[in-house]
């Protein structure tokens, strides 16, 4: 018998990472609940929330055993958009709590693209600091949960240049990622001055948050640009330097 998703998100996020784990799928928890997993701020006052729908990255040679994963453990697949996305991102629904399971394949594409490939390798249960701040800070439309999320994130992992710390943020690494995109760049730069203003609202260490923002921006600015970037940036915001992804809609939600 299938055993059913539960209806705590974190918890649930728990079930899969053991179910994962039993079958050798590197499943690594996105967004909130993988801040929440990996930054203990989140899970107390004042930067503590609910969460909703539950994200992963998973490596492209993972993607069968994925497909059979998440029915085993009672979600419904979405077969339209997994025949024709599927080789990019899959989705699932859990019907019982209408809660959605996003699952991109090597590579993040929202508002701006995270190429993953290479970093899915570790034994941990959710992306490394790194990816889980860049996959808040690309967000074109970025809110107050996500401010909250990135917060606690900045808190618990000081911003470090190595890459073999999986409790830092490498700033090296994310240097080279806004050094070979200018809308990265641009993006990093629009919302980190977002969480510096929503700072001034939270009971917090602002300083200590501020000064790790400061190390990590000081990083980005130091990175040699290459030539095409120069180029865009003279081109700045008179082009559009982000997109707007489509949400999927479950074929279980209601128009």
């Amino acid at each position: 018998m299938t055993a059913s998703p539960l209806a705590d998100p974190i918890e649930e996020a728990g079930r899969i990472a053991a179910a994962a784990r039993a079958v050798g799928v590197k499943a690594k928890l996105l967004g909130g609940a993988g801040i929440h997993i990996s930054s203990p701020s989140a899970r107390k006052a004042p930067l503590k929330r609910k969460y909703g729908d539950l994200d992963y990255a998973i490596r492209k040679k993972d993607r069968q055993a994925v497909l059979a994963l998440f029915p085993s453990l009672g979600y419904e697949a979405n077969d339209r958009f997994n025949l024709m996305q599927g080789d990019r991102r899959l989705y699932f629904y859990d019907t019982e709590h209408s809660r959605q399971v996003d699952i991109f394949i090597d590579i993040i594409q929202m508002s701006h693209v995270i190429d993953l490939r290479g970093r899915l390798d570790g034994d941990g249960p959710c992306a490394s600091p790194a990816d889980l701040m860049l996959s808040k800070l690309q967000i074109y439309e970025v809110n107050q949960k996500d401010l909250v999320d990135l917060t606690a994130l900045f808190l618990d992992h000081p911003v470090v240049n190595r890459h073999d710390d999986d409790q830092c943020i490498d700033c090296a690494y994310v240097a080279k990622v806004t050094a070979d995109d200018w809308g990265m760049y641009r993006a990093l730069q629009v919302n980190i001055e977002k969480l510096r203003a929503s700072l001034d609202g939270l009971e917090v260490d602002r300083d200590l948050v501020r000064s790790r923002l400061d190390e990590l921006w000081s990083a980005i600015e130091a990175q040699p640009k290459p030539l095409k970037w120069k180029l865009r940036a003279q081109v700045g915001d008179r082009v559009r330097w982000y997109e707007l992804p489509e949400e999927v809609r479950s074929p279980y939600q209601p128009d």
